[in-house]
């Protein structure tokens, strides 16, 4: 069920106008949890899950909810987008659109009149409608030399390189068999170390992504990226003893519902809850098998609650430019989903608020997920400004005239006005003020000074209406505010 909240975070900055020789600073303070989307099953969770004995087909079920494993009637090939290039450069091919091609040969395709030119040794083999396949060995593989989509340099490939032109350059498409293309999924997608029924249930999940999904067109001949636009797929550097196991084990199982294959996404982490398609995938409509459940053993992932990401308030501006109407005052949660992710929020500014998604929020700020907290804290020095001395009734109303109040006696200077005031500004001691968007009325916050590389707390005080914060410092020193384990911005007292 949606859930909606309207947690605060007006950081109130204007009205803290700092007093000459005060120092101010501000700070954003990032808590969340998880790593990725949030839909479908998280790597980490189903790990979890397999240390604690379930099978692969116990993940898959928890995960995806009202679904079954299903063979497949038939198991398709895959076309994978490798390379975009002026040339592709292939080794090891063993047959060509004329016959036989040497496979100690280093081929170069390139793009002609909307076909495709081969050549070898410098010499033109032909020029060909598109595609121009070129096949491996039977149980081998051809290499595509440079840098594919995938991060790999010099990846070989089972199957077929398919050479396609694409206005000046070439496309170099690998189709590829269903199996041997899952071969080249699971390891890039899951340590090859992972529990053999975490590495099953990869192995299933990336079969089932593979035939529901197609990033292409009738026309084009891509079903599938080689990056996470659709799955990682690293070729033969994937395949380990491991993971070829798992996929020999689950060899044309797919998740399905009422017997038909569905889409089945997956991520990294989800920090104890995965997440509702709509509420992540914005405008996506719900679906049964993708929604947000719980997730008790994804705490083995580094990322399951993250260490917190820390902005000036520079940086906030830098980061939010465009969105922030006026002077930056916080982030404004208006709805979340059920993990609960950040469906959408408000960019608080003193002349307005900007209406953003949880997704844009972790695009600008380099989140891992967008199940995050923002914290907005301000803190200023406040300096207690020099009071006037007390105006004597007795002093001359004429500029230096004697005076005479009856106390002096000969010899005994009078002071009556700078002892007395520096005496009284001595009495009164700096504040450290401010204001902390997310604390209510009441939360108790400590003061603490910086000692060597420790902070000591040296009072506490209570907030204010609006989050916001007074306290009187000890002395000179480095000050800050610390909301439970939030740390405000760091102030200097002389």
């Amino acid at each position: 069920m949606r859930r909606i909240v309207t947690t605060s975070v007006a950081a109130l900055l204007a009205g803290l106008a700092c007093a000459p020789g005060a120092h101010a600073a501000s700070r954003l303070v990032v808590q969340g949890h998880g790593f990725g989307h949030g839909i479908g099953m998280s790597q980490y969770g189903a790990l979890g899950y397999a240390e604690h004995g379930f099978s692969y087909t116990d993940i898959l079920s928890h995960y995806y909810e009202q679904t079954s494993v299903v063979p497949l009637a038939s198991e398709p090939d895959v076309r994978v987008l490798l390379q975009t290039a002026r040339r592709a450069t292939i080794t090891g091919a063993v047959a060509g659109p004329d016959g036989p091609l040497d496979p100690a040969k280093t081929y170069v395709a390139t793009s002609s009149a909307g076909q495709v030119a081969l050549a070898t040794g410098g010499k033109r083999v032909g020029v060909y409608a598109a595609p121009l396949r070129l096949s491996a060995p039977a149980g081998g593989a051809v290499q595509l030399r440079g840098m594919a989509a995938n991060g790999l340099r010099d990846g070989r490939y089972r199957g077929a390189l398919e050479i396609r032109p694409a206005g000046g350059s070439v496309q170099a498409i690998n189709a590829v068999d269903l199996e041997d293309y899952v071969r080249g999924v699971v390891s890039a997608e899951s340590p090859a170390n992972w529990l053999a029924e975490q590495l099953k249930a990869q192995a299933v999940v990336a079969r089932s992504y593979a035939v529901t999904t197609n990033v292409g067109s009738t026309t084009d001949g891509i079903d599938q990226y080689a990056d996470t636009r659709s799955q990682m797929y690293k070729g033969v550097a994937a395949e380990f003893p491991s993971t070829d196991a798992a996929v020999a084990a689950t060899a044309g199982q797919v998740v399905a519902q009422d017997g038909k294959p569905v889409v089945t996404y997956f991520f990294s982490t989800s920090g104890g809850h995965t997440e509702n398609v709509e509420f992540s995938f914005l405008g996506a409509l719900p679906r049964t098998w993708l929604r947000g459940v719980d997730d008790p053993f994804d705490s083995v992932s580094p990322r399951h609650t993250w260490t917190p990401f820390t902005f000036s308030g520079t940086q906030v501006r830098q980061r939010l430019h465009g969105l922030v109407r006026g002077s930056f005052r916080g982030i404004k949660v208006l709805e979340r989903g059920t993990s609960p992710r950040i469906v959408r929020a408000e960019v608080v500014g003193s002349n307005g608020v900007t209406e953003v998604t949880g997704p844009q929020l972790r695009q600008r700020f380099g989140l891992y997920d967008t199940w995050a907290t923002f914290t907005y804290i301000s803190s200023k020095v406040k300096k207690p400004a020099t009071p006037k001395a007390p105006k004597d009734p007795k002093a001359p109303a004429v500029p230096g005239a004697p005076i005479d109040n009856g106390a002096a006696t000969a010899g005994t200077p009078v002071d009556t006005t700078g002892g007395q005031a520096a005496s009284i500004a001595r009495r009164r001691p700096s504040e450290l003020t401010g204001s902390i968007d997310r604390a209510r009325r009441g939360r108790r916050v400590r003061i603490e000074r910086r000692d060597g590389a420790t902070w000591r707390t040296v009072a506490t005080t209570r907030v204010r209406t609006g989050g916001r914060y007074r306290a009187p410092l000890p002395g000179p020193g480095e000050y800050r505010v610390a909301f439970g384990d939030i740390a405000g911005p760091s102030v200097n007292v002389r």
